[in-house]
């Protein structure tokens, strides 16, 4: 008989295609960076590409528990630049807001699991 299907496994290649969609978005704002921000060569543009690798990065890191509290401390590095660069901060609410989203619902599919809902769980016939 097959093993059943891992529901989580499948949520964390949802959340692999979020990362790399949230590098792509911190990536773009790099030529903002340079021409409305201290440029590329700077801190302001350090971090910000800093920040999209660390995006990236975070994608193979997904198997561990603690994989989460990073990806969530890269979003609030993004809110630390309200002052200076405040379009990276609106991407840092807009992306926070969706893995929060994400957590709701991972949290939906862990629930369901343990009470045995899910379809890959139910018996056929």
């Amino acid at each position: 008989m097959s093993q059943p299907k891992d529901p989580m496994k499948g949520f964390r290649g949802v959340q692999a295609g979020t990362l790399v969609l949230e590098a792509i978005v911190v990536g773009l704002a790099l030529p903002v960076v340079a021409q409305l921000g201290d440029g590329l060569s700077s801190v302001q543009g350090w971090t910000v590409g800093g920040i999209a690798v660390g995006l990236l990065v975070c994608c193979g890191l997904l198997r561990f528990p603690w994989s989460i509290w990073v990806i969530l401390a890269l979003n609030a590095a993004m809110l630390a630049f309200v002052v200076s660069l405040p379009w990276v901060t609106v991407i840092g609410v807009v992306f926070l807001a969706v893995w929060g989203w994400l957590m709701w619902l991972r949290r939906d599919v862990a629930r369901r699991m343990a009470e045995g809902r899910l379809p890959s769980q139910q018996q056929p016939g």
